[in-house]
């Protein structure tokens, strides 16, 4: 008789369908796609990127590079429903980049793929894009204008000397100051402790999860009290994700880009809750990966190292931001304070809140002439 040892078998967690390619979804415009030119790019560590550069059909201009917040994409400065920012940068004289980083919506990351901090878009993304650009543009002036994440790390790439001779810089909503309101920080802990074993990310979607998901108690909370009956605005504008926050002002959007918003923005991966969380507690942005030498290029905490910014700083906010509050105030009046060198100043938008001074209807008459006068003066 022949004795056979049984096997022992060890279960592995299911994994997680991770998207073939990492070509970003087509951006919607109405530009000449002549025009149009989609730029594969790797960041440093070799992760998939999407730069776009959008000719403006004659040679010598100024460029300016934008950058998205987590989870939209390039289309919040494109869109086809309004006059974006875009438009307003080609017929003032400038030559639009556009980059999508691993937080933007056109790219699969926040749903699959490998997890990454903050740190990893002010060490490899960022200047990877700055990179590529002055390769092409030579010693032409590049401008950067920044929204949200796209600016807070922005910041601690610049505060890394990363991103060295930039001509001017525009941040908009939050930049060295993050300041949440108390029951966001409070809901951004409690889903980080609670959520983060159940579930990945939080969609914005209502009609690709279904009624029968995990999901929908977390849609069923963002609609309490909500005046707008579609699912997607109620999880973004009236929660921000579970949050509790609003990212814009409801009337400020048409209802074009109402109906976009699943589009637009896509979901928030809650991996990334941790660092985010540490920022915040530590109201500047501060690096999460203290003991791996890969990332000592950047500074423990970019507020300490702020007198390494060596370029002019508009920092833009509006007077209704239910996300990030008064964070650039907040962050004017510590630079004046610690760094009286630096040359920063504050506008605030009346009535606008986060997302629309981008997104809003009449953002090309209330927000873009005050960076247009800023690039203007530096250009």
């Amino acid at each position: 008789m022949i004795f056979r040892t049984p096997v022992t078998r060890t279960t592995r967690p299911a994994l997680r369908r991770v998207r073939s390619t990492v070509t970003p979804r087509p951006l919607r415009h109405r530009l000449d796609p002549a025009a149009v030119e989609e730029i594969p790019l790797r960041a440093g560590d070799g992760v998939r990127l999407g730069l776009t550069r959008v000719d403006p059909g004659e040679s010598g201009r100024p460029a300016v590079l934008l950058l998205h917040g987590h989870t939209a994409s390039a289309d919040m400065f494109l869109l086809p429903e309004t006059r974006n920012l875009v438009d307003v940068l080609l017929d003032d004289g400038y030559e639009p980049w556009l980059l999508d980083w691993r937080g933007s919506c056109r790219l699969p990351y926040n749903e699959t793929g490998g997890r990454y901090t903050y740190d990893d878009v002010a060490l490899h993304d960022i200047p990877a894009a700055v990179s590529h650009i002055r390769a092409r543009i030579g010693d032409r002036p590049l401008f950067v204008v920044a929204h949200c994440i796209g600016s807070l790390t922005l910041s601690l790439s610049m505060t890394a000397g990363l991103v060295p001779g930039l001509a001017g810089v525009v941040s908009q909503g939050v930049f060295l100051t993050p300041k949440l309101a108390g029951r966001t920080s409070l809901r951004m802990t409690l889903a980080g402790e609670l959520l983060r074993s159940r579930i990945d990310h939080i969609p914005v979607d209502f009609r690709k999860v279904g009624l029968w998901s995990k999901y929908t108690p977390l849609f069923a909370l963002a609609s309490r009290g909500a005046a707008c009956p579609d699912p997607t605005c109620q999880i973004l504008h009236h929660s921000a994700w579970g949050t509790g926050a609003s990212l814009f002002v409801h009337e400020h959007l048409t209802d074009a880009t109402h109906d976009r918003l699943a589009e637009l923005l896509g979901p928030a991966p809650l991996w990334i809750l941790p660092h985010l969380r540490r920022i915040e507690l530590a109201r500047t942005v501060v690096r999460w990966n203290d003991t791996d030498h890969r990332y000592r290029a950047l500074p423990e905490n970019a507020l300490d190292a702020a007198a390494r910014i060596d370029t002019p700083v508009l920092l833009l906010s509006g007077s209704e931001n239910g996300l990030w509050l008064d964070s650039q105030k907040l962050c004017h009046d510590v630079l004046a304070r610690r760094q009286p060198q630096l040359d920063v100043r504050y506008t605030e938008i009346p009535g606008y809140g986060h997302l629309d001074t981008f997104l809003g209807r009449g953002a090309a008459l209330d927000v873009f002439g005050h960076i247009l006068d800023f690039l203007g003066e530096r250009r």
